[in-house]
């Protein structure tokens, strides 16, 4: 068995190493994004561990690709359409990212985005307490992340509305499905949580007409991908006091540039893509798992739907 793994050479450690200790009778190769070598030897299974627009022209067609995300924007750009694609699921970034949409759940109830400004202000004004039974939450996309999510915001006392492009049932979440039901599924939130890949489907989901339909005083969650958020509508939104704040993790371009004015938002809390981290020993013992029963002949989870994207 021959893998291939693109990525740089500055980030080869621990990928490298840890796919010899699980898969001890592979043969494992680097490819160096952007470049071919020529008449490398054609690896059975491809993991793409990073962009490269050279990868395909060099490993055309192997059995199968995996990537070391739950996204896969990055693999798809570039790979063959008839390929096998199958992405990671879970792998330690369901709980990491749990803790984030929680944290930022109970802090809007606590209102520590009002008294955070307060600060800034130096002004002192107490207001009325609240708890999680009088906020109602959105989460947009119930896969295996956005399900845990759901189900621990519920678990905390939250009322709990969950969104989905198929039919989902989770105890105490109530959920809807498909574009029909989408303007349904906003009217009156307090909070919504962004889950969704990024597909032609998603991007500019959360625009001014679907925001609009959030309670006053609002506050978005971006957890999923910056392209499901239209970023000018959100700045539109903050600056008529339609929205209170948002707590955003993923971007349009990332890096987030310098000049963005995301930066200078008081009422905006970001991170640099950090909710839900790979973990490399989870990843690997996943992708290693599911090559061994593809090499049985075995069907596995994780497969990637090329046309619908994710």
């Amino acid at each position: 068995m021959h893998l291939v793994l693109s990525l740089p050479e500055a980030e080869a450690s621990p990928w490298m190493e840890l796919f010899a200790q699980a898969l001890p009778e592979a043969t494992l190769a680097r490819h160096e994004p952007g470049e071919t070598r020529n008449g490398a030897p054609r690896a059975d299974y491809v993991i793409a561990a990073y962009p490269s627009k050279t990868l395909f022209v060099e490993q055309p067609d192997p059995k199968a690709v995996f990537t070391v995300s739950a996204g896969v924007g990055h693999v798809l750009r570039d790979m063959p359409r008839h390929l096998t694609l199958i992405r990671v699921e879970d792998a330690g970034m369901a709980p990491q990212m749990v803790r984030y949409a929680v944290t930022a759940a109970m802090c809007f109830t606590q209102r520590l985005d009002v008294y955070r400004a307060q600060q800034h202000a130096r002004q002192w004004e107490q207001h009325p307490a609240r708890g999680p039974a009088q906020i109602t939450v959105g989460v947009m996309g119930l896969g295996v992340i956005g399900g845990a999510i759901a189900r621990a915001l519920a678990a905390q006392g939250f009322a709990v509305r969950g969104y989905s492009s198929s039919t989902k049932a989770i105890p105490g979440v109530t959920c809807f499905a498909q574009r029909g039901n989408f303007t349904q599924f906003l009217d009156g939130l307090d909070l919504v949580v962004n889950v969704l890949p990024a597909t032609a489907d998603t991007k500019g989901l959360l625009d001014r007409d679907a925001m609009l339909h959030l309670r006053d005083g609002a506050h978005v969650v971006n957890i999923g991908r910056g392209s499901a958020l239209v970023e000018a509508d959100l700045l539109a939104l903050l600056d008529s006091g339609k929205l209170s704040g948002a707590t955003l993790d993923v971007f349009s371009a990332e890096p987030l540039p310098p000049e963005h004015a995301f930066w200078s938002r008081p009422q905006i809390t970001l991170t640099p893509h950090v909710a839900g981290l790979t973990m490399p020993e989870e990843t690997v013992a996943q992708i290693a798992a599911k090559i061994r029963a593809l090499d049985r002949g075995e069907a596995v989870s994780g497969a990637v739907d090329v046309a619908r994207g994710y």
